[in-house]
């Protein structure tokens, strides 16, 4: 097993902890420069989704695994930057213009659902930010004046500087360029004392306060950053489909959002990754396997949404780190080989339970 000893504070300012980072992941970038190259026209598709929702997924990731705000409501922040992308590109806005706006207006809106869900954690705030979808998703199909209602909006492709990104090779690079920038804003957050606040709120909302953590301050402003980058990826994904309808943004777009931080890792930005690619790719597999099953199986109308649910809480249940922790562990044994004990990953208690004192 490889132990880093850091002798000097710039090295906790480094992107990369050693060599081998740097090799993993520069060959990681080449595999994603090329794929233009060597992806067909279907996997470019899946690869732009997966972009747009591994942004959509550092978002809702910032919230709830490293600030422990559970959302149920973040296909409303997807709504609110898709329509703001499609208003503005109507009205003529330059794109790079137009996409900040989508991220402040949904900024904006999580700071107005932030503040009034600072009394509340857990179960009620999960109601909360699912009433909060609810009357968005209202808002969108009773302002037909602003929004078209149940008839949407259309969307042409991205322009920037009079240059159309027309082909898909053009619209993956900046899906691409846009889910880096993101990550790195994420990184970065995290390794300056507002990301070891909304760690420490996590972890016990009094034993913050009692160090000086303003929780009022630190939720809005994670509610605020994670809205913002859903609306980035709201813009992207409107771009995309290029044409968005109040029925694109339902209570079953935010379950499949939160499932993306829940099977790719709760904590690991790294699993917002995994999580996005792997509800992209799990459909795929699940319409191939509709040509082995009984016919009365195969043309169930629920079959996804079974199996999306079956696959959640089996993960939930047998792999609660998800599938970044799962290769934490595969890691782990080959490093330790012969010496690996099965109990290393088990989850420990915490070390204080503030929370439940009365």
């Amino acid at each position: 097993m490889r132990f880093h000893f850091k002798t000097a504070y710039d090295q906790d300012l480094r992107l990369f902890r050693h060599g081998g980072q740097v090799f993993w992941y520069g060959f990681l970038a080449v595999v994603l420069l090329a794929a233009p190259w060597w992806a067909s026209a279907y996997v470019m598709s899946q690869l732009h989704f997966i972009a747009i929702y591994s942004i959509v997924g550092f978002g809702l990731m910032m919230l709830t695994g490293f600030t422990g705000q559970i959302s149920l409501g973040h296909a409303a922040f997807l709504a609110v930057g898709a329509y703001t992308e499609a208003l503005m590109q109507a009205a003529g806005v330059p794109f790079f213009i137009s996409i900040a706006c989508a991220a402040l207006f949904a900024a904006l809106v999580g700071v107005i659902v932030g503040l009034p869900a600072l009394r509340l954690k857990g179960i009620y705030l999960a109601i909360a930010t699912l009433a909060f979808n609810v009357i968005v998703e209202e808002i969108i199909t009773r302002w037909h004046g602003l929004t078209g209602g149940n008839e949407g909006k259309h969307l042409k492709p991205v322009e920037i500087f009079g240059w159309k990104l027309a082909s898909d090779a053009e619209f993956y690079y900046l899906c691409l360029a846009l889910t880096v920038l993101c990550c790195l804003a994420c990184v970065n957050l995290l390794r300056s004392p507002t990301g070891r606040a909304f760690v420490a709120i996590r972890d016990s909302e009094i034993s913050a306060a009692c160090l000086g953590v303003n929780l009022a301050k630190y939720k809005t402003m994670s509610f605020a950053f994670s809205a913002a980058l859903t609306g980035v990826g709201g813009a992207l994904y409107a771009h995309k489909i290029a044409f968005i309808s109040p029925e694109q943004f339902t209570l079953f777009q935010s379950i499949e959002l939160i499932t993306i931080v829940i099977l790719g890792g709760i904590g690991f930005l790294h699993g917002a990754v995994l999580g996005a690619a792997f509800i992209i790719v799990l459909p795929q597999f699940i319409s191939i396997a509709k040509d082995y099953l009984p016919a009365a199986l195969a043309g169930a109308s629920g079959l996804q949404a079974t199996v999306f649910g079956l696959v959640l809480v089996g993960f939930i249940i047998f792999e609660p780190l998800g599938l970044y922790g799962r290769w934490l562990k595969i890691r782990t044994w080959f490093e330790l080989f012969p010496f690996y004990r099965k109990g290393m990953f088990r989850r420990q208690k915490s070390y204080m339970k503030s929370e439940r004192l009365r």
